[in-house]
């Protein structure tokens, strides 16, 4: 039964990336999918939306090929959505002067019903009928085009995702909460920008099974931009981070982390633009216990190009990596904190074709192949648990969606991914887990939003 093992090589993207909790619906990730026209009211502007979806998942509960039948459902989803802002350049009146501060905030709440296809499954699949995700989150930006500036940021995101067991009580229902803080210094008419700031997460696991994993991470964070040419900036990005687990009694380990990177981000021609960062990032753990710790030392960046389908002559480098009807291919290494050892290290090519047709079609395809690299991992006495040892993934997404008009959507959404190979993390001196899978989503349809 995969539990702790499986805990931590399948929420890679959920422990590393707040957004990634919003799962499934392109819109709710990417807010350019899922804004339309709106309200406006005073100076605000309202995007209300809902969305109902049907779709077949054929392993749910993401078990290896041997383990025995897996476990396929019927899921109807239905998904409220409401996000509010400052209002834009385009409903701003007469130009005048520029807004003192620019405010979004949104929020999101997913309900998913679920039938299993088999009626031996019933009883499995009923006890894990509380499927709800939910999300919250917020930005405040003071005093964005003067040479002073601070900025507010929180978001807060409810997870329920099944473990590879049936028991309710072994569900990897979380919560994560992140605040954060900067101050802004634009000199020189916003051509070179700098800010520093503070942020704090805390993830937390509903169930008592995961308790001891409760955590929190701060962040001393540092960017910096300048523009050299009109539409190319040189950029820089540094983090200090401080990981620490609520539970004394824990055999996870508290650790720092440094992270530093520099790059350039622009357009190269009025259809190719570029993102390259590359760095440096490392770890110190603590040991605990008696528990061996391992440290990672070693290179981070991205490479990303992007062809737009149509020419962006005009387009800012913060705005470089935007746009609906794209063309993009790049590559990630980075490293993050385990709850299986200390740490894994990520490898990440990746691919995303994006073409939005005259307002009423639009297609996003994006999949990637990553490769995870993880540190030792040991049981509660200090003997090891398994070396250092290789995971690949998988995944591949189709967002399709046809407009009739401007408020209404009818969507597909199709979906795979997967734990390749049969890597194998023993579970005591006995019993050992396998953490492959596949898994395929097909998703039907229809959303209104203003």
């Amino acid at each position: 039964m995969r539990l702790r093992a499986f805990l931590a090589t399948t929420l890679l993207v959920a422990t590393a990336s707040l957004s990634a909790a919003a799962q499934s619906q392109p819109w709710i990730k990417d807010r350019r999918y899922a804004e339309g026209i709106g309200y406006r009211t005073g100076n605000l502007e309202l995007h209300p939306g809902i969305g109902a979806e049907l779709g077949y998942d054929s392993n749910y509960f993401l078990l290896a090929d041997d383990e025995g039948d897996k476990i396929s459902v019927i899921r109807l989803r239905v998904t409220p959505s409401l996000s509010l802002s400052t209002l834009g350049p385009q409903r701003r009146e007469g130009g005048g002067d520029p807004p003192k501060l620019n405010f979004r905030a949104g929020t999101f709440l997913s309900y998913n019903k679920l039938f299993a296809t088999d009626s031996k499954d019933d009883t499995a699949v009923g006890d894990n009928d509380h499927a709800v995700n939910a999300g919250v989150n917020f930005t405040l930006d003071v005093l964005p085009q003067k040479p002073w500036g601070f900025d507010l940021y929180g978001d807060f995101v409810r997870s329920a995702e099944p473990s590879n067991s049936i028991q309710d009580s072994l569900a990897f229902d979380r919560d994560s909460v992140r605040l954060g803080a900067g101050i802004n210094w634009r000199p020189g008419g916003g051509l070179f920008e700098w800010r520093l700031g503070y942020e704090v997460n805390y993830n937390f696991f509903e169930r008592d099974a995961y308790s001891n994993l409760n955590n929190y991470q701060h962040y001393l964070m540092t960017r910096g931009r300048w523009r050299f040419l009109p539409r190319t900036a040189l950029i820089y990005d540094g983090k200090i981070g401080f990981v620490r687990y609520t539970d004394a009694t824990n055999l996870q380990h508290d650790a720092q982390t440094v992270n530093s990177k520099v790059g350039v981000n622009g357009l190269i021609t009025h259809h190719f633009a570029m993102l390259a960062m590359a760095g440096w990032a490392a770890s110190f753990y603590e040991s605990r216990g008696g528990v061996p710790v391992h440290n990672y030392d070693g290179p981070v960046g991205q490479a990303e190009l992007k062809w737009f389908l149509l020419p962006q002559p005009s387009l800012a480098p913060d705005q470089a990596t935007v746009g609906l009807s794209t063309i993009a291919a790049g590559y990630v290494r980075d490293y993050t904190n385990s709850y299986l050892g200390d740490f894994y290290r990520r490898d990440r090519g990746y691919a995303n074709f994006s073409y939005f047709v005259a307002g009423a079609f639009l297609i996003n395809l994006e999949g990637g192949y990553s490769y995870l690299t993880h540190s030792p991992t040991y049981f509660g006495d200090g003997t090891q648990r398994k070396g250092s040892f290789g995971q690949s993934r998988a995944d591949v997404t189709l967002f399709a969606e046809y407009r009739p008009s401007d408020t209404i959507g009818i969507n597909t959404t199709l979906r795979y991914d997967a734990s390749l190979g049969n890597t194998r993390v023993p579970l005591d001196q006995t019993a050992q887990d396998n953490l492959q899978y596949n898994r395929y989503e097909a998703w039907l349809g229809v959303r209104w939003f203003m």
